[in-house]
């Protein structure tokens, strides 16, 4: 049986990407020494921040 998580993740999401856009991931997993999973988790972390930012802007204006 597997180990117990304190915050289990069951959904599952795929995507399609380029030869280069796969290279790139891959370089990023080398020298970050993190997986693709955490990668992209930080990406939609820094996403939403910077477009949450940019809405208040756009409001602003």
């Amino acid at each position: 049986m597997g180990r117990m998580r304190e915050n289990p993740r069951y959904n599952v999401i795929s995507m399609r990407v380029s030869d280069e856009e796969r290279d790139h991931l891959e370089n990023l997993m080398k020298t970050t020494h993190k997986s693709i999973s955490d990668i992209m988790r930080e990406a939609m972390e820094y996403f939403s921040a910077h477009y949450e930012q940019d809405e208040l802007v756009k409001k602003a204006a």
